[in-house]
């Protein structure tokens, strides 16, 4: 493992935890990027990394992420992220989970974990045998996906009222990239409102049936980013915003709920000068951790649900102060929450 404050995503992090098991096979890593608001909070990722490397950049870029995100959307907490390095087969064992959890329980609640890609309920169950500092249980929130998804349509909605001048998203085609949870419950949500949808899967099956179900068309994940569309939605994997996708825009918003959409920060300048809205993706996809972490000041279910409205508003004042000052509105979100965690 490469010394960790030597990569160029490290960013002051409070603290990266590597832990190793060898009895379970289990190797992680917990970064914490401030506790300035609160714990450190954010999900754990199960996920195979051909190099570790990338494991470890997705652990400081995420943990940040969360300080942002965490910050922006007014909760009680910091950031903080763990990743689990899966194998090729992508083998999880009780054993394993029981020692990660044991490395959460020995930061004395510093950092506070959830459900993330390639964990589930079950294994959020399992954690919270060893110790007390997951959120996001059954009957204490629960998958977070469906209220992400809920945010970021009302996200989408902001972004289409504001780059294309519409009321609502009938007749706007919007090409949704990954299905899951998030990416699915979306496209609900958007098919309701009679918006013409494009989509795609790395699970072509369920593009297809999606497609069917809603009465959208499915094109191939290599297609999706380049569509024909009025808005592009990114809810898969991150880094997929790259000069080059940025050139085959056909798009006038990028809005979707994707962690670390930008590749290398770069392209939120790209996408400004080239006319393109882009919703900074910390703020818009915000409703999952604000559901997941109501346990931290009781928030019940109204709250959470006004918590979440609130999305469009945070998303128009990054805007606005984008137009007003000329920097991108990745730069204005970032500026605004490190105001927040006291790193101005």
């Amino acid at each position: 493992m490469t010394a960790f404050w030597t990569e160029s995503d490290f960013d002051d992090h409070e603290f990266v935890h590597v832990v190793r098991d060898h009895a379970s096979g289990l190797t992680a890593i917990i970064a914490v990027h401030s506790t300035h608001l609160g714990p450190g909070a954010g999900g754990t990722r199960f996920w195979h990394y051909p190099n570790p490397k990338d494991g470890l950049r997705d652990a400081l870029r995420l943990s940040r992420g969360m300080s942002y995100k965490n910050a922006m959307a007014g909760l009680p907490a910091g950031g903080g992220k763990a990743v689990l390095l899966a194998d090729d087969a992508h083998t999880k064992t009780a054993e394993m989970l029981a020692a990660f959890a044991r490395a959460v329980e020995g930061l004395n609640g510093r950092y506070i974990t959830a459900q993330d890609v390639g964990m589930s309920q079950d294994d959020m169950v399992t954690l919270k045998s060893h110790t007390d500092h997951v959120a996001g249980l059954p009957g204490q929130g629960g998958d977070p996906g469906p209220y992400t998804a809920r945010g970021v349509f009302l996200g989408v909605k902001a972004a289409a009222e504001r780059a294309l001048g519409v009321a609502d998203m009938r007749g706007v085609r919007v090409a949704v990239q990954g299905l899951g949870s998030v990416g699915g419950g979306l496209a609900h949500y958007l098919a309701k409102e009679g918006a013409e949808l494009i989509l795609a899967d790395i699970n072509q099956d369920r593009a297809t049936a999606m497609a069917e179900k809603l009465g959208g068309i499915a094109v191939s994940t290599d297609a999706i980013l380049s569509a024909e569309a009025d808005i592009v939605s990114p809810n898969a994997l991150g880094a997929i915003i790259t000069e080059q996708s940025i050139d085959a825009l056909k798009a006038k918003v990028i809005a979707g709920g994707a962690n670390n959409q930008l590749a290398t920060g770069s392209e939120g300048k790209m996408l400004q000068e080239r006319g393109i809205l882009y919703a900074p993706d910390y703020v818009i996809n915000a409703g999952g951790i604000i559901n997941v972490l109501r346990h931290i000041d009781d928030a019940d279910d109204a709250e959470i649900n006004a918590r979440i409205d609130r999305i469009p508003a945070r998303l128009t004042q990054v805007w606005d102060k984008s137009l007003a000052t000329g920097q991108s509105p990745d730069v204005i979100a970032d500026g605004m929450a490190q105001e927040l965690i006291g790193r101005a």
